[in-house]
């Protein structure tokens, strides 16, 4: 029988209290989060981690100590892993689950799909969006460690037709019972220095129009994409939630929040959206603020990343097409089916 191994990607986030430090070192000791040489690199991440363990522990307290998403990563990887054995039985499968900034990272897990001895390799990021910041450094971390022939990966899917109809059902379920004309839609991502756009990352491009597939369902609502979490000095991509927030309290506006570039719940979701940005809209004056959950393992998204994964054992080519990133420095160009080794590499 077919032996194939599926190897989910993300962040990441400390399990425990004791975690936060090293995690939060990890993340900005990234070169593709802070683009500086490596020593240097390296002590504003210690710099970094140790003056902003504190309140990080804090907000990771209130969802009990550590962040809830390899939880979270852990019930998609059963759905998935259940779903892929049902549209494969011939197919010997198993999801594994490989992390790019604390436990289980991708150097572990990689060695337990070694040991697994598939015949082929999946790669299924659980970022819809592409970029250099999450997508590529997961892929080039896997590269390093790896020693497998046959390997394929996707790159987005954020236009990804069951992707697409699973956020509509989340927002149609949050509109239920509601005036859709005293509501504003607002789309939030997580944002990214302007810098980094600019150098060729396709992000913010694919956040935009994957919104624009989203609101062909839902014609006649008002909304606005925007960005969170700006941390440092640099100008980030805009506009920000903090200003689509005021926006709509200007404009008489109820809101309802769809995370939009997160498919977990996590620290940007439960504190962020859910305590920071909420207090924000009351003090706005901002009459109602409903957040729609992250898509977690919502069967039309698992479904999803089983077309995904079947396209690519198939050698078939993705529905998503070419997308808005085409020319873009950092974005595959190959319809989404790319190979890792080999001359399909074509932005890695």
């Amino acid at each position: 029988m077919r032996k194939i191994a599926i190897l989910i990607t993300n962040l990441g986030g400390p399990l425990e209290q004791k975690d936060v430090r090293g995690f939060l070192y990890n993340l900005f000791a990234d070169p593709y989060i802070i683009s500086i040489p490596a020593p240097f690199r390296q002590l504003l991440a210690t710099l970094i981690s140790t003056t902003r363990a504190k309140s990080a522990r804090k907000n990771y307290a209130k969802m009990g100590g550590g962040s809830p998403i390899l939880a979270e990563t852990k019930k998609q990887a059963l759905a998935l892993e259940t779903a892929l054995k049902k549209a494969w039985p011939e197919t010997i499968v198993k999801v594994f689950i490989g992390m790019r900034y604390w436990h289980p990272f991708i150097k572990d897990t990689i060695t337990d799909i070694h040991q697994f001895g598939s015949d082929e390799l999946i790669i299924l990021p659980l970022y819809p969006q592409f970029s250099s910041t999450t997508t590529l450094t997961a892929i080039q971390e896997i590269k390093k460690r790896l020693n497998h022939d046959n390997v394929n990966y996707t790159c987005c899917y954020a236009k990804h037709p069951l992707f697409v109809q699973a956020q509509r059902e989340l927002i149609n379920n949050a509109l239920k019972d509601k005036n859709i004309e005293d509501y504003r839609l607002l789309f939030s991502a997580h944002g990214l220095p302007e810098k980094i756009i600019k150098a060729g990352d396709p992000y913010q491009d694919q956040v935009e129009t994957g919104v624009s597939f989203i609101m062909q369902g839902l014609e006649s609502a008002d909304f606005q994409v925007c960005y969170q979490s700006r941390v440092g000095p640099l100008k980030w991509i805009g506009p920000s939630l903090d200003e689509a927030l005021a926006k709509a309290a200007n404009d008489k506006k109820s809101v309802i929040i769809i995370p939009i570039a997160f498919v977990s719940e996590h620290i940007e979701t439960l504190v962020e959206l859910d305590e920071e940005y909420a207090e924000k809209a009351e003090h706005l004056g901002i009459e109602h603020y409903i957040r729609v959950p992250t898509i977690r393992d919502h069967p039309l998204f698992i479904e999803a990343l089983v077309d995904l994964a079947t396209r690519l054992i198939n050698k078939e080519v993705s529905p998503i097409g070419d997308g808005p990133c085409s020319g873009y420095k950092y974005c595959p160009k190959t319809n989404c089916k790319n190979k890792i080794n080999g001359n399909h590499d074509v932005a890695l």
